[in-house]
């Protein structure tokens, strides 16, 4: 029975979605042994605290917001292909100067080149989806990623966390080298799916495309969407660079722990999040967003309560019931928010959600970690997501009957049309 749905949902999406899902497979088992762990190598190798570190990420972070603006204008004028290939080979050269580096104020000025340019191919992976899949495809084909992405969450922390015990510089290394890996794959896999312009469009030119950029920022329902997703992803980041320090620091939790509840968040997804998927498809969009906001609500504030593990543990499942419904639902929003020739533009605006979050996120978190009653953190997070839940609510209440965001019609209706 299983077997026979798998092959039921791998016929109703293309062979090139299914190319692009392999290797971003490959690619985040590379990225999933490293990320969780960089808070911890700031902290252990230089000496320094949260607050130190959590300035160095977010220095990567607000240079990377910029990489992502320039990146979806790029995405718009040249394609996705070239952008994402370009991506992974310099992110392979900046972990490995990254695992050298030995001096921490060296890490201020490499933060801002790395997060410049190995964020210049954010937009377009995002773009690249919504060219191959079809409006009411979206959705679960964000949720099949999501899906895949986890998959490496089960392989990639623990590894992680079993070699950040022994040796850093191994964890930088090997990402290194599965990030050209999945350049190669790319190049020879994977061809350019930027829609062709239509023949009597006029060309327009580099200085039009930035340009084009002002129309996004004054869609003001897009924008109001992006501030109630920054709200909830400041909240968010913390799960991926403070909680490591929080629970280590705080409750002795080493960073295997760590990488075990990260591990049971992404089994959770494995098992659940097509049919999660499936089952949101069919209701409004906003609200859905409001109803995994809730989740996190739920999950972050248990961290500043609870003391033993399998409660830890607990408040992680329930964040990621809340990811579940969030992520995939938050992505097909952004991609039908766009025209078709403004994607790469609209998803690097949309990048603002995560890249934002996290330039304020480690640094705020680091002066209350390092200040004040830890737990704080944790209490302030459950606020934010209340406030973003409202918000969410509030823009189903305005947009929620636009046919854009109505939810995705069943399989048959589709047919008809």
């Amino acid at each position: 029975m299983l077997n026979m749905n798998i092959k039921k949902i791998a016929k109703e999406f293309p062979r090139k979605f299914w190319l692009v899902v392999g290797v971003s497979f490959i690619d985040h088992v590379g990225g999933t042994m490293l990320f969780p762990f960089f808070a911890l190598y700031i902290t252990q190798k230089f000496g320094v605290g949260m607050t130190q570190a959590g300035i160095v990420l977010g220095v990567f972070s607000i240079s990377g917001l910029v990489g992502q603006m320039i990146g979806g204008a790029l995405t718009d004028k040249f394609g996705r292909r070239k952008l994402i290939i370009f991506g992974l080979i310099f992110s392979a050269l900046s972990t490995l100067t990254l695992g050298f580096v030995k001096e921490f104020s060296l890490l201020i000025p490499l933060a801002i080149v790395i997060g410049l340019l190995s964020d210049i191919a954010g937009p377009a992976h995002g773009a690249m989806i919504a060219d191959i899949l079809p409006e009411h495809k979206r959705q679960e084909g964000f949720g099949i990623l999501r899906v895949v992405g986890n998959l490496a969450w089960i392989i990639g922390p623990t590894i992680g966390g079993f070699v950040a015990g022994r040796s850093f510089l191994a964890l930088f290394i090997t990402d290194a080298i599965i990030s050209c890996v999945v350049a190669l794959l790319f190049f020879l896999l994977i061809a350019e799916t930027k829609p062709e312009a239509h023949a009597d469009q006029p060309q327009e030119s580099f200085f039009a495309t930035f340009k084009g950029y002002g129309k996004v920022l004054r869609n003001n329902a897009f924008m109001a969407f992006l501030v109630a997703g920054m709200l909830m992803g400041i909240v968010y980041q913390q799960m991926y660079n403070s909680l490591s320090v929080y629970l280590r620091d705080n409750h002795g939790i080493d960073p295997q722990g760590y990488g075990f509840m990260l591990t049971a968040s992404a089994i959770v997804v494995i098992l659940f999040q097509f049919s999660v998927t499936r089952f949101i498809k069919k209701k409004p969009a906003f609200k859905m967003m409001a109803f995994g906001t809730l989740f996190y609500m739920l999950g972050f504030s248990m961290f500043g309560f609870v003391g033993q593990y399998w409660l830890f543990v607990l408040a992680i499942v329930i964040i990621t019931v809340g990811e579940m419904i969030v992520v995939p639902t938050s992505q097909t929003l952004a991609a039908n928010f766009a025209p078709e020739d403004m994607r790469g533009r609209y998803m690097g605006v949309f990048g603002m959600t995560w890249m934002i979050p996290a330039t304020i996120g480690p640094g705020a978190a680091g002066i209350i970690l390092d200040n004040f009653n830890p737990n704080l953190l944790w209490y302030i997070g459950g606020i934010l997501c209340a406030i973003s839940a409202i918000a969410f609510f509030s823009l189903h209440l305005h947009l929620g009957k636009q046919e854009r965001f109505a939810p995705a019609p069943d399989e048959g209706e589709v047919a008809a049309a």
